[in-house]
């Protein structure tokens, strides 16, 4: 039987998604699995590591009933996932703990501690901030969903794991060894440790940085390329995930950089966003661009260490589930023609274009004559306004093209509404594909696509997208002056608030 098929992976926050890929690099059968997010402590946001192998084989399971002889078909395998998680595992690869994923941020006063000092600049000591973006283009966060910051945790608050752990390593890197029983990871995964050189010609871990956060270079894994295998499928992983020995299993990328690969947006400068639990705006450019103020730099993509730009935004569909779960579908009658009150949605914390886990969300100006749609329109427009908020500052660096369709992907751009409200408020047309849930497995579906010969590089694969059933979402002239002045109440807001922020939730993520 041919060997037609690659079996792309996308580990998101909320569930695991599998797309069987077919040589036209269209995704033929899908499936998902959900698993919980704990919430053991404030600041704290965790994952069972073995809950992602679970999913993994329960998906592949739907997928063996959809698609016969998916085993024979199958001819390799490709992972990508969210980032910045930290899975401390023993010599024989079993999780230690469970993960301190993305989204978790406990370990912020130890970031705060570790890169502060005399004089401040921006929250970092001058001399570490001005060294980590001469050798990484950035620093760790100072909110501490950065993996270093978690790892010194570790090491100070839950000392027998951290004494018991062989590697350190992030959510992908963990599924590659458990599928391969090799640890290695990818550039882009290393580079957001912030304690990977960057420099042209010097790409690798630096012991320097390493030991700022007194760690150790043995935790870390290898580095090696996006579309490089470290190893086929093991016996025992074949077995459970009922493939065959040997498949090929490609190291594949991050969400971010997966994401960017299947929007099709490869051009130099050529931007995207992304909608999920979260939201970001990235691209790739020619070289490496920081703004060290408002959060956001380059990274390595893993295939040519071709830089990729990503701001990252911690709240935007989850700002959305997190209003259809307190309210519930009920309508209530509400006082026709008033506007909406002005949602924050900073419900955890925010990155770019401020990064500081303290910020909460907020409504501000509720009257008596606001109702559920009101409320939902607010959370509506504070999402498209924060995209906003870190849309003016990416859009100002150099090599940015504006006269091109801004694609959305994830699963926040179903929506509609939301589409519109971030089509008005950028005044920018926003497209979206026929599934854009999809976007992260068809980036990853890529990567493989080059690491098995079937496409000359992972930028002609995504070149090649179908992208003939696009919805383009065009801005409203009507409601520019409506979203200008929603935005100048959006800045006032943070600039009249954040001191009060801080001050009230100064002991977040300890």
């Amino acid at each position: 039987m041919k060997q037609d098929l690659i079996i792309a992976v996308d580990v998101g926050t909320g569930s695991l998604k599998v797309g069987l890929i077919g040589p036209g690099l269209d995704v033929l059968h899908s499936a998902d699995h959900a698993y919980p997010v704990s919430y053991p402590g404030p600041g704290c946001a965790e994952q069972d590591p073995l809950d992602w192998w679970l999913a993994l084989r329960l998906a592949l399971v739907k997928l063996s009933s959809s698609c016969p002889g998916l085993r024979e078909r199958a001819a390799g395998m490709v992972i990508a996932s969210q980032m910045c998680g930290v899975v401390a595992v023993d010599r024989e690869g079993q999780p230690l703990r469970p993960c301190l994923i993305w989204l978790d941020k406990r370990a912020a006063a130890i970031a705060r501690e570790v890169m502060g000092g005399f004089p401040k600049v921006i929250g970092y000591g001058l001399f570490k901030l001005l060294n980590s973006i001469r050798l990484t283009n950035g620093a760790p966060s100072l909110n501490g969903m950065d993996p270093p910051a978690k790892m010194l945790w570790l090491k100070r608050h839950e000392p027998q794991v951290y004494a018991k752990a062989w590697k350190l390593l992030d959510v992908k890197d963990w599924l590659l060894l458990r599928a391969t029983g090799h640890a290695v990871t990818t550039a882009d995964l290393a580079n957001v440790t912030w304690m990977m050189d960057t420099r042209k010609g010097r790409e690798g871990w630096s012991d320097a940085l390493i030991g700022r956060f007194g760690l150790t270079r043995e935790l870390l894994p290898e580095i090696i390329g996006g579309t490089a295998s470290p190893g086929g499928l093991t016996a025992a992983a074949a077995t459970e995930l009922g493939l065959a020995e040997g498949l090929p299993v490609f190291a594949g990328a991050g969400d971010v950089c997966a994401a960017a690969i299947g929007s099709g947006a490869v051009e130099d400068g050529e931007l995207h966003i992304s909608l999920g639990t979260s939201s970001w705006i990235s691209g790739f450019y020619p070289g490496r661009r920081l703004s060290a103020s408002e959060g956001y730099a380059t990274i390595l993509s893993p295939f040519g260490n071709r830089p990729l730009l990503i701001a990252t935004q911690e709240s935007a569909g989850s700002c959305l589930d997190w209003l259809a779960r307190v309210m519930g579908p009920e309508l209530e009658e509400e006082t026709p023609g008033v506007a909406p009150p002005l949602f924050l949605p900073w419900l955890a914390g925010e990155r770019v274009p401020v990064d500081d886990n303290r910020l909460r969300g907020a409504f501000l100006g509720l009257s008596l004559q606001h109702g559920r749609d009101s409320l939902r329109q607010a959370v509506t427009e504070g999402v498209a306004l924060n995209t906003r908020w870190a849309w003016q500052s990416v859009a100002r660096q150099k090599g940015t093209r504006h006269a091109h369709l801004l694609r959305a992907v994830g699963g926040g751009a179903l929506n509609a509404t939301l589409c519109q409200a971030l089509a008005d408020c950028l005044g920018a047309d926003i497209a979206v594909a026929r599934d854009p849930r999809n976007a992260g497995v068809r980036g990853a579906a890529a990567i493989a696509a080059a690491g098995l010969g079937w496409r000359a590089s992972v930028w002609e694969a995504a070149k090649s997208f179908d992208r003939s059933s696009e919805t383009v979402y065009r801005p409203d002239p009507s409601r520019r002056a409506y979203f200008d002045r929603r935005f100048a109440l959006f800045l006032d807001a943070y600039k009249n608030n954040a001191r009060w922020f801080r001050s009230a939730f100064q002991d977040a993520g300890r």
